[in-house]
């Protein structure tokens, strides 16, 4: 999409008074921010319980890593699955049933203790149960993808998509204090189960609340024409307009072209490595606060949120920056790479926390580098910027492929930096290496961003 076709896009050259338009693409929006809230919220609810967890069940540093790991393993195993089931059944079912089944997984962790009679047993079930979690989250963002790809127009893309990753951040503050304070009042399991009741609600007002364009009942024409003359596919889960048939097959010679694309690997292979931060603040920054910084784990989910809230700022920002650079007549390129770039620097600032002692100054480097890592988080628009029409789930799921390995590697490594060196100094350095290294994918290797046309020979 170029910077002219993002300007069509304007209420004035559509011809449109703004007054006359409906805005409920603003509701499938929010509903995008509450379930990827939940979504993070589950995601995080082991950091949160894993001290208390760990101590009860003997569970040491290496093995609590290679638990944290089990929800990436099963992610990243299910994202090309999750992403031809989206081009196969649309993405309302299927996100849906995702919603539905990762709660009901979370549900299960808080009765561990009932069912496991040792420490080994515990430690397979939860792996086990993780695993499933990481299995059924896995067609989540790209669907997040697809539906912005869907109803919003080029310029207002960033700031939708830097919306609904920023309730990573926000989860973490809405979510870590409540979770440690139920805890400290409740008991770990408490926080499984309040959790997964709380997703299996939600996947209702899911099937009750969002529609496609095209098939929403109180959406008006004024608005489906605005979204569409801005580049939004508002056709894209219905069948009868669909370039290729809804029963065909995934055929892998489309991944392969994906994979063969400069521009698509560097997105792809920087999209790990800002990932690699994502899952850092999930799993070992509450366990850092306690266990290197002396904090209960009372007070390290209040602490855990301050980053957070500057996380889901910088998020915020990074998209309203890069739509603002667009409107003004920057490159597609331009405004996307820009925020990326100064936020994966202020990101290796983490190492500071090396140098100090004082508990205030660590969460305040902390709350810089979350600030950084949320205003680089705008792979997602990229995305949708990028994808080919015809496969958007299948390459917003290869691309989640790439980033989510993150979640494998990145918990094992740190376990392993934590026991070996007794500190915490170590897994620091490794986190903001891989933002320096994301730094080097948007500026030498992806080239300029633009849509990937794809082949069907």
């Amino acid at each position: 999409m170029n910077t002219t076709t993002a300007q069509a896009a304007t209420p004035a050259a559509s011809g449109v008074p703004a007054a006359a338009r409906t805005r409920k693409r603003y509701l499938i929006l929010a509903m995008l921010f509450i379930v990827t809230t939940i979504n993070y919220a589950d995601r995080a609810t082991l950091s949160i319980a894993g001290p208390a967890l760990s101590k009860e069940l003997g569970i040491d540093a290496v093995t609590m890593g290679y638990i944290f790991s089990a929800f990436g393993w099963s992610y990243v195993i299910a994202q090309l699955p999750g992403g031809w089931l989206l081009d196969r059944f649309g993405s309302k079912k299927v996100y849906a049933a995702s919603i539905l089944l990762w709660s009901v997984f979370t549900l299960l962790q808080g009765g561990i203790h009932f069912v496991t009679a040792t420490a080994g047993s515990a430690v397979v079930v939860l792996f086990a149960l993780r695993f499933l979690v990481g299995a059924a989250e896995a067609p989540s963002f790209p669907a997040n993808g697809r539906i912005v790809a869907s109803w919003f127009p080029a310029n207002e893309r960033g700031t939708a998509s830097a919306i609904f990753n920023s309730a990573q951040y926000f989860a973490t503050v809405l979510f870590a204090p409540l979770m440690g304070w139920i805890t400290h009042s409740f008991g770990w399991p408490a926080v499984f189960v309040v959790m997964g009741l709380l997703g299996m609600a939600l996947s209702v007002v899911w099937l009750k609340t969002v529609y496609t364009p095209s098939s929403h009942p109180r959406v008006n024409k004024a608005e489906l024409n605005y979204i569409a003359a801005g580049g939004a596919l508002v056709n894209m889960d219905n069948p009868n307009t669909q370039s290729r048939s809804f029963a065909e097959p995934p055929r892998w010679g489309y991944v392969k072209q994906l994979l063969s694309n400069r521009m698509l690997m560097g997105v792809y292979i920087g999209q790990y490595c800002i990932t690699t931060l994502t899952y850092f603040f999930l799993t070992w920054f509450p366990v850092y606060l306690v266990k290197e910084r002396g904090m209960s784990i009372l007070n390290a989910g209040f602490v855990a949120a301050l980053p957070a809230i500057c996380g889901f700022a910088g998020g915020v920002l990074g998209g309203l920056i890069s739509d603002a650079l667009l409107r003004r007549g920057k490159s597609l390129t331009v405004a996307r790479k820009t925020p990326i770039v100064i936020g994966m620097l202020l990101s290796t600032s983490m190492i500071l926390c090396n140098y100090v002692d004082s508990a205030a100054v660590v969460v305040a480097i902390m709350s810089l580098a979350f600030f950084g890592k949320g205003l680089g988080a705008l792979g997602w628009a990229v995305v949708s910027d990028t994808s080919p029409k015809e496969i958007s789930g299948l390459s917003g799921a290869l691309f989640n492929t790439f980033g989510n390995t993150a979640g494998i590697t990145t918990p094992i490594v740190i376990g392993y930096l934590v026991k070996g060196m007794g500190s915490f100094s170590g897994a620091l350095i490794f986190v903001a290496a891989n933002a320096l290294v994301a730094v080097c994918c948007y500026l030498f290797v992806v080239g300029d961003i633009r849509r990937f046309e794809l082949r069907k020979d």
